[in-house]
């Protein structure tokens, strides 16, 4: 095999599509900072129990592991940047008060997501620490919309489901891990034989409500409908509850409800959200509320920090929205005289990028696409169209 070949589902980027990432990267986390969110960076590499915890099984599927040369320890290539996030609240920062930090950052997966994904993805997402109310699940949802906005998408589509309407129901029947994988399996595929089948034992509530939620989607309708199908568990309420107070206050998109997507279900702990655009294979930013996360990392109770947020990717991102035209340049000479070297100095300083033209190389292909020149005149140096 050639030394040059890359791995299955991993890939260089080359100028163009890595100049139209670090501008979306740019404008996404100023985005960010916008709402107040503060921007750490985590390691890509930690010790494996430190990035798995609280994430379940899936996660620890799709990390990378290897031992540490200098302790012996097991360490992973971090799948997801959250639990990392959550660790710096709960163990580094410590603060009682709100925290809102954003990031963004490579990811490695040992898989793909799906066919042509890539399993290095560019992750870019926010958190807040310190607030269980539906406030802060607004303001991350808003947060993601905007973040999709701010690289000049439209025609958004948010899809809600609450991870709280499948685990009430299955909790109230205390079900063991394997039968809450398959329903959860079979729930996700919509699969109302399997459903039947695997809850036959359960009571006739759980039993019917677990039933309902193969066909518990659509639109706002479907939160009446549920109201009258599920059966009326505190938890079940509550959610339902909320997600009609978010479908009246978000902004900026269209809205749907599927109320049996229990995606995470080991991981999420209240709303979940999927926002789509139109030409996205999948959906381009997903998160929803993961309480009790950090309680591992600080090693008291006061620790168990509600918590709400979202991710996506920017290398799937960047597919599917326009690049921004290059910003005009300006084409210089090479020399080595102190005018020259000044006048240039001044421009890029300025904030112009000014590319100097090597010797033997002017008849080469301007990757810029220069509309000015840098030239001498009357013994002073100018910029003049090209």
């Amino acid at each position: 095999m050639s030394a040059w070949v890359l791995p299955d589902h991993i890939a260089d980027v080359l100028p163009s599509e890595a100049r139209h990432i670090e501008e979306l990267r740019r404008e996404l986390l100023d985005t960010a900072r916008g709402y107040g969110y503060e921007l750490v960076m985590p390691p890509l590499l930690e010790h494996l129990e430190s990035l798995l915890t609280g994430t379940g099984e899936a996660l620890d599927l799709q990390t990378f592991k290897l031992v540490d040369q200098l302790s012996g320890r097991t360490l992973g290539l971090r799948a997801d940047t959250t639990p990392q996030v959550a660790r710096i609240d709960a163990h580094l920062l410590g603060r009682t008060a709100l925290t809102r930090l954003c990031y963004c950052g490579p990811v490695l997966h040992t898989r793909p997501a799906r066919q042509h994904a890539t399993r290095e993805p560019l992750q870019l997402g926010a958190e807040i620490y310190g607030h269980a109310g539906p406030e802060a699940d607004l303001e991350i949802l808003q947060l993601a919309l905007d973040s999709l906005h701010a690289a000049r998408l439209e025609d958004l589509q948010v899809d809600l489901a609450d991870a709280r309407i499948v685990n009430s129901l299955l909790q109230a029947q205390g079900v063991d891990d394997g039968l809450r994988h398959e329903i959860h399996a079979a729930l996700a595929s919509k699969d109302g034989s399997a459903i039947a089948r695997l809850t036959a034992g359960f009571a006739p509530a759980h039993r019917d409500g677990l039933r309902a939620l193969v066909d518990l989607y659509g639109d706002a309708h479907v939160l009446d409908l549920a109201a009258q199908r599920l059966p009326a568990l505190p938890e079940i309420t509550a959610a339902l509850a909320q997600l009609r107070w978010l479908a009246a206050h978000i902004q900026g998109a269209a809205l749907s409800f599927d109320l049996g997507d229990s995606r995470g279900y080991a991981y999420y702990s209240g709303m979940r959200f999927a926002i789509y655009a139109k030409g996205a294979p999948d959906a381009l930013a997903r998160g929803g509320r993961y309480d009790g996360v950090g309680a591992v990392f600080g090693h008291r109770i006061e620790r168990d920090r509600p918590a709400v947020g979202f991710s996506l990717d920017l290398k799937e991102l960047v597919a599917v929205v326009r690049p921004l035209p290059l910003r005009a340049a300006i084409l210089a000479p090479w020399g080595d005289s102190a005018g020259l070297r000044s006048a240039i100095a001044d421009l890029r300083s300025r904030g112009e990028t000014v590319v100097c033209v090597l010797p033997g190389h002017e008849s080469e292909i301007d990757e810029f696409h220069c509309d000015r020149e840098l030239i001498e005149a009357a013994g002073q140096w100018v910029v003049q169209a090209l």
